[in-house]
């Protein structure tokens, strides 16, 4: 905002007039815009390791299905084998469809619907989509769910967009280190005060003293193809959940992001 648009506020607060809805409304429409285009961004700055993630159950497909084309072959096929084989690309193809389904749901324009969720449920059915990225780039990931959380009252596809995009953030800045360095480490835990903190942590460079004060501005970013909008909209999401989202260097090296979450309360649907 400029000196400009602060004028216009301060003239506009001395006038009598009512707000001007239409361009709330308008504003409303941007935002959601925009974190359409974020969730766009994160799905497709990890399609390399979902294009990853897909070509392992499609090659499998394919090997079995030539292992079937040798057993018929033969001159007296075992049927029971065939039908293990049979199975087993049944089984590889129910996989791939997981993996597109999950691709499909974040990237469709978000429905703001809540719903009371396990959030350790929550993040384990990223998985997929974790490893594919992490598993693509040599990058070891681990899940520290923590015991007994309450349940939270979340948008279900907004939240697993914030974990995807700060994980996808952690295991880009692990690019250039050592291969034994690198691993990405999520935590679920209690906060103490009876909220629930998702984390994640990576033994990478960290983020630069005078980047880190503008780390949630809009369009800031250290990327040379990045949209600067994945952190500003993580941190929208989190506050439009009554929650926080806050960085902090991790130890010895590296960068932690913690979402804060309130627990549900009791009635919550």
């Amino acid at each position: 905002m400029n000196c400009d648009d602060h004028a216009m506020k301060d003239s506009a607060s001395d006038s009598p007039t009512l707000p001007c809805f239409p361009q709330l409304e308008e504003s409303l429409r941007l935002q959601e815009r925009l974190m359409h285009v974020s969730r766009l961004a994160t799905v497709g700055e990890m399609s390399s390791g979902i294009a990853h993630e897909l070509n392992q159950p499609l090659c499998a497909m394919a090997n079995y299905a030539r292992a079937c084309d040798r057993l018929l072959a033969l001159p007296d096929p075992d049927i029971g084998e065939i039908r293990d084989t049979l199975q087993a690309i049944a089984a590889q193809a129910l996989r791939a469809g997981e993996v597109i389904r999950r691709l499909r749901s974040l990237s469709r324009p978000p429905r703001p619907s809540r719903e009371v969720v396990d959030v350790n449920t929550l993040i384990a059915e990223l998985t997929d989509l974790i490893q594919a990225a992490t598993q693509h780039n040599r990058v070891r990931y681990r899940f520290e769910a923590g015991l007994d959380l309450p349940r939270v009252l979340v948008d279900r596809s907004q939240i697993q967009q914030l974990v995807l995009n700060l994980v996808r953030n952690s295991v880009e800045a692990l690019a250039e280190q050592p291969v034994e360095a690198r691993e990405v480490v999520l935590r679920t835990a209690h906060t103490g005060t009876g909220d629930i903190e998702i984390s994640v942590s990576d033994l990478g460079p960290g983020v630069a003293p005078t980047v880190a004060p503008h780390l949630f501005t809009p369009f800031c970013t250290s990327k040379a193809a990045g949209t600067g909008l994945g952190l500003a909209m993580s941190r929208t999401i989190a506050g439009a959940h009554d929650g926080s989202l806050d960085y902090h260097p991790n130890k010895p090296t590296g960068a932690c992001f913690t979402l804060t979450l309130p627990a549900a309360q009791a009635g919550s649907h």
